[in-house]
């Protein structure tokens, strides 16, 4: 009964995608007519109005664009921001695949009709392609129309499921915290419309009668009797770390049954870095728990804006640059420009440059946030303090307006660091902390920073090194390029200037 509901429900869903596909490549037709004027051809038959928006090639090249990437299948627990992504995936492609039915059709009815038309744009006089002005509507068209009709689907779905419609119910596996974690999690997002049925003990058998206010039926021993008994739509399998070794016996006896299967892991995400994905070599299942977020595609679109942040940086602040140069030659003796030893991507040392705003006494050895006294070159690293006596009158500016770091766009500019991420540490200091505070090195999936996610947010300096980590781990774990982007915009208004900076 639920398979023949959910086939009617995709009917009902691919008829809607239907028409939106069809909604927007009508509208790009109808602008590409508005914006160069009537043509000299109209169309007056069915089959002329069908062959000039393109229906015939855009509603079943996007109709099977969506089905590629999954979105007609079941999943209720995929956010509204993993749809998006995966409609403009199916965009790009249906585009491609709209563009070689053209190529391939020229002559049949996939041709785009129209002559080059001139318009007059103030002094300009451009030639204007109609159909290439029709595909670049519809490039922007398809992918807009159809997140705002999943957006209005998904919220009208979430309307009647918080109203008791349209549910789904789930029976955990493991009564433990982390079935607990399960299924308080399923009760906090009632927009899935997944409700928690019942529990199965982890144990061979159950050992109280209910948790987290619903019923405990019995262990793993009743497994297959309950599941022939109490049928639900999904089960989700949340076996406790120590109990790793029978999830293949769970799995085995959960494949005589026709249910959605979710396994959880015990694996606390705060430590992990990304969301984890599942691939497969030769047959091989692999579950990845770790790894850089900036691998591939995203560390080639990371380095091209760091080079390019890194020259339009050199470019902007080469005057105030010289002058800080000068400034810091006639604050006393000693270089401008000092080197330290500092770590980042996967544990790589560097020498980072930064203006010398300390006294000169033997090797000039400091940091923007840990300084070594300059008097004894023994002495242990300790934080800046304000008013410091080691800090020279232009060098406590220089903090304060975190002009001391620009020379680290060089830095950039050799691949040692990044525009954004976590700032870097010494090595000696990453030997302490890493034994300190659970999940620090995870800051080195990425290249460390001359700005981050901690840094906008106030924690810089000498403060809470525990919030910094939290910071540091959100950016590593949820990195994008967009997000860089916003933190670059937010570091002209927060990142040069702080209380912390001293």
């Amino acid at each position: 009964m639920l398979k023949q509901q959910h086939q009617l429900f995709v009917g009902l869903l691919v008829c809607a995608d239907a028409c939106v596909i069809a909604g927007a490549s009508i509208a790009a037709w109808a602008a590409r007519v508005r914006i160069i004027g009537w043509p000299t051809w109209w169309p007056d038959r069915v089959e002329d109005f069908i062959k000039a928006p393109l229906l015939i090639a855009t509603v079943p090249i996007g109709l099977l664009s969506i089905r590629f990437f999954g979105l007609y299948r079941p999943r209720r627990d995929r956010s509204m921001l993993g749809e998006y992504a995966q409609i403009i995936k199916a965009s790009v492609l249906a585009m491609l695949g709209i563009l070689a039915a053209l190529y391939i059709g020229e002559s049949s009815v996939f041709a785009l009709p129209g002559a080059p038309i001139t318009l007059q744009l103030g002094q300009r006089v451009v030639d204007v392609d109609p159909g290439r002005l029709q595909l670049g509507l519809l490039m922007l068209l398809l992918p807009m129309s159809m997140i705002a009709h999943r957006t209005a689907f998904r919220v009208g779905l979430r309307m009647l499921r918080t109203r008791g419609w349209n549910l789904r119910y789930v029976a955990v596996i493991g009564t433990g915290r982390l079935g607990q974690i399960v299924a308080r999690t399923l009760e906090r997002n009632t927009w899935t419309g997944l409700k928690v049925a019942y529990f199965i003990s982890h144990g061979s058998h159950a050992r109280r009668p209910e948790c987290v206010g619903h019923p405990v039926l019995g262990g793993l021993a009743d497994l297959e009797r309950l599941m022939d008994q109490h049928k639900p739509d999904a089960v989700y399998v949340a076996l406790p770390a120590r109990q790793a070794t029978e999830m293949a016996a769970v799995l085995a006896k959960l494949d005589k049954f026709p249910v959605d299967v979710r396994i959880v892991p015990d694996v606390s995400p705060r430590y992990v870095p990304q969301s984890m994905t599942v691939s497969e070599l030769d047959g091989m299942p692999i579950l990845s728990y770790r790894e850089s977020p900036t691998a591939g595609l995203g560390g080639i679109s990371k380095r091209v804006l760091d080079v390019l942040g890194a020259v339009l940086g050199l470019i902007l602040f080469a005057p105030i640059m010289l002058t800080v140069a000068a400034l810091v030659r006639l604050s006393g003796p000693g270089p401008v420009i000092f080197k330290q030893r500092r770590v980042s991507l996967g544990g790589q040392t560097f020498d980072i440059y930064k203006f010398r705003t300390m006294h000169h006494v033997g090797d000039e050895t400091q940091s923007p946030a840990l300084d070594v006294r300059q008097a004894d070159p023994g002495a242990h690293p300790e934080w800046t303090r304000r008013n410091d006596p080691r800090v020279t009158g232009v060098g406590r500016v220089l903090r304060r307006t975190s002009l001391d770091e620009l020379p680290q766009l060089f830095n950039v500019l050799l691949g040692e660091m990044s525009l954004v991420g976590p700032r870097p540490e010494r090595p000696e200091l990453i030997e302490r902390f890493r034994e300190d505070w659970r999940g620090y090195m995870l800051r080195q999936h990425v290249k460390a920073g001359m700005t981050g996610w901690a840094q906008i947010n106030g924690h810089r300096g000498n403060s809470s090194l525990r919030k910094r980590l939290q910071y540091d781990l959100f950016y590593v774990r949820n990195w994008s390029l967009g997000f860089d982007i916003k933190i670059l915009w937010l570091t002209i208004f927060r990142g040069f200037v702080h209380k912390n900076a001293h």
